[in-house]
C-alpha cells in the first residue's frame, strides 16, 4: 500500500507500507539519487517476518515532493524522518543506505534517547573513501539531460555496476525514471539535489556527523559490501571507536548497493539482528 506522510515545510513524502501496523516498525531509507523501490525485495521479506515496514522516498526523490527551497541537507532529511516516526505507536528500527544511513545517524545522534530501537547502516560510514564518493558524484552529474531510450539509461547503470549481470528486462528501471514533455527519460529526483550534493553528499555528509555518532547509543549493525569503494577498513575502525556497540556483517560478493547485489544475504543479516533487538510476532 502506498501512503503519504506530511513532514516539514508542507512537504509530503511517499512510502510503500507493508505488514501489520501494530507490529514492530522498520523504516527503510534509500541512498541519494535512489527511490524506495530499491528496497522492494527486502521490504517484502521483512513483512513476511512479522514487521511493519515503511519504505520511504526521501524528499526530492521518487514520488515525494520536491523541497521548495531545494533544501536537501541532513537537518531537513532528519526532520522528515522524525515526522514519520511520530506517527508510529512505538520507536522503530531504522535501515538506511548511504544518504539514508547518514540521515539515521544524524537524527538519532541529535535526539533525546528513545527515538528508535536500533539502526542498520547499509555500506555507509561517515569517513567514506574519497574515490568512491567522487564516483557517486560523477554518476549523478552525468546524463542530467536525460536519456533518449530505456536502453540508453540501462547502459549508464551497467557502466556504473560492471559487476552485475545486465538484466534482460528493463521494465524495473522505469520505476526510477520519468518521461517529461520533451519525450526524454530523466532520473526520478529533483536535479537541484545534485547541486547540493557538491556540498552535502559524501564525503561532506561525514563532516556534519563528526561528534554525532558518539551520541548514538542504540544497537547498531553495519552491513558492508567488501567490493565497495565507499567503505574501507579505516572508516569502519573510526566508526567503531565512536560506536563501540557496532556490529559488522561483511558480504564478500557485494559492492556499495549490498541489498541489490546480494539480497538474500542482506535480508538474513538484517533479520537476525532485528530479531535480537526488536522481535516480531510469530507468523
Amino acid at each position: 500500500m502506498e501512503k503519504r506522510f506530511a513532514v516539514s515545510a508542507g512537504i509530503h513524502v511517499a512510502a510503500d507500507v507493508h505488514g501489520d501496523p501494530a507490529a514492530p516498525a522498520v523504516i527503510l531509507m534509500h541512498g541519494g539519487g535512489q527511490t524506495r523501490h530499491s528496497w522492494h525485495a527486502a521490504a517484502r521479506e521483512l513483512a513476511k517476518q512479522g514487521y511493519h515496514v515503511i519504505s520511504l522516498d526521501a524528499r526530492g526523490h521518487g514520488d515525494s515532493d520536491w523541497a521548495p527551497q531545494a533544501d536537501y541537507g541532513l537537518d531537513a532529511l532528519a526532520e522528515d524522518l522524525k515526522s514519520v516516526i511520530a506517527t508510529l505507536p512505538a520507536p522503530p528500527a531504522l535501515v538506511g543506505a548511504s544518504m539514508g544511513a547518514a540521515t539515521a545517524l544524524h537524527a538519532v545522534g541529535n535526539a533525546p534517547p528513545g527515538l528508535v530501537r536500533a539502526i542498520v547502516l547499509v555500506d555507509y560510514v561517515p569517513d567514506v573513501e574519497p574515490e568512491g564518493a567522487q564516483r557517486i558524484r560523477a554518476f549523478m552529474n552525468a546524463n542530467l539531460g536525460g536519456f533518449a531510450s530505456l536502453e540508453e539509461a540501462a547502459d549508464a547503470v551497467s557502466a556504473y555496476y560492471p559487476h552485475r549481470p545486465r538484466p534482460k528486462d528493463y521494465s524495473g528501471l522505469m520505476k526510477n525514471l520519468r518521461k517529461r514533455d520533451d519525450g526524454r527519460l530523466y532520473w526520478h529526483w529533483d536535479p537541484r539535489f545534485v547541486e547540493q550534493t557538491q556540498r552535502s553528499e559524501p564525503p561532506n555528509f561525514g563532516r556534519q556527523l563528526l561528534g554525532v555518532t558518539a551520541r548514538v547509543r542504540v544497537p547498531a549493525l553495519l552491513v558492508r559490501g567488501l567490493l565497495s569503494d565507499i567503505v574501507g577498513d579505516r572508516g569502519v575502525g573510526t566508526l567503531r571507536e565512536q560506536m563501540p556497540q557496532l556490529e559488522v556483517f561483511n558480504v564478500a560478493d557485494a559492492a556499495h548497493m549490498v541489498a541489490g547485489d546480494k539480497n538474500d544475504k542482506f535480508n538474513a543479516a538484517v533479520i537476525e539482528f532485528l530479531r535480537r533487538q526488536m522481535p516480531a510476532p510469530a507468523r
